[in-house]
């Protein structure tokens, strides 16, 4: 990990061989933040740090998880509460862990943009009103936050942000939610709709989704899936298409699906370059996810398939459609 500015940029978790005590095992601290940045090009990049009154020290936003709080969820918070300007999350950065008062503390970094606001134009919104906590935000370009911050784990998450691609765009691949059981549904499959768990993870996604902007929506034909985005669609006015490719299909006492009409379907949603949330069924996820993955030039993990009502999210590179960064989640954390 880099502990001085003038030291070589490397990429690395920052996980060190004596983050817990000897021998064991200690629960670490959970927290949340973003590399907020701005600036059309490379030379104009600048990334906001703020300063801490009561520790007199220069670091980058965030903070500790609440209790039950989804992780992308508390890493908008926080950067909002620092900032005074709400993030749009990007590419998921590595993860630091080092030792807080004797105690490992783990935080989840992202690069991210401040959402546009109508009111300013189009641009970002600042309500940053210095306060107790963060007496000071300063925007600056990215070898003088090294220089100015004051931790060397910053210092390691702004070289992790400079490897990599600022401008991305999210593509999440997301099962549905539960919908009981398929064996105790007499009608049609595809009329089958969300049971009570399925729709507390559709509500759910209606607050964990806009952290990743505004994703356009593609669907399933199947009820199921439409139910588990409508909530997220109808809060933030976003349209619903549906997408026969992404549809199992029936013959018979036989479902399958599509695999090549789902890959051809996928692969213009990346050639769009628009956020997008694609809700699709379990056996649909590990194909689909495979092909876009050779797509983008980017290895397979070894296990693609998805619980209902989790999904992934591929950050794409705006500038070589390559694979920039791939998460999982719950849609309830």
């Amino acid at each position: 990990m880099a502990d001085h500015p003038d030291d070589p940029i490397t990429t690395t978790s920052a996980f060190p061989p004596r983050d817990t005590a000897p021998g064991g095992y200690l629960e670490p601290i959970r927290a949340a933040g973003t590399v907020l940045w701005r600036g059309e090009t490379p030379e104009e990049r600048e990334v906001a740090l703020v300063h801490r009154p009561d520790r007199a020290d220069w670091s980058l936003p965030k903070g500790k998880l609440k209790s039950s709080e989804h992780l992308l969820s508390a890493a908008v918070r926080e950067g909002l509460e620092e900032t005074g300007m709400r993030p749009v999350l990007g590419r998921r950065l590595p993860p630091q862990r080092y030792l807080k008062d004797g105690w490992p503390k783990q935080v989840e970094w992202w690069a991210a943009t401040a959402a546009h606001d109508a009111g300013t134009g189009g641009g970002p919104a600042s309500g940053f009103r210095p306060n107790d906590e963060i007496d000071a935000l300063e925007w600056m370009p990215l070898a003088a936050a090294r220089r100015r911050v004051t931790y060397g784990h910053d210092i390691q998450v702004l070289d992790n942000f400079a490897s990599g691609p600022a401008e991305t765009f999210p593509l999440v691949v997301l099962r549905h939610g539960s919908a009981g059981s398929k064996s105790g549904w007499d009608g049609d499959d595809l009329l089958r709709p969300l049971d009570s768990s399925g729709r507390a993870d559709a509500d759910e996604l209606v607050r964990v989704l806009p952290t990743l902007g505004t994703p356009r929506v593609v669907t399933s034909h199947a009820v199921r899936c439409a139910e588990t985005v409508m909530p997220y669609a109808a809060a933030h006015g976003t349209g619903i298409r549906t997408e026969g490719a992404f549809t199992l299909q029936t013959a018979g006492a036989e479902t399958f699906a599509d695999s090549a009409a789902a890959d051809a379907t996928f692969a213009a949603l990346i050639d769009d370059g628009l956020p997008t949330v694609v809700c699709t069924h379990g056996e649909v996820v590990p194909p689909l996810l495979r092909a876009a993955l050779d797509r983008l030039g980017a290895p397979a993990p070894q296990q693609l398939s998805l619980r209902k009502g989790t999904f992934w999210v591929l950050h794409v590179s705006r500038a070589d459609r390559g694979l920039a960064a791939m998460e999982r989640h719950a849609a309830r954390g």
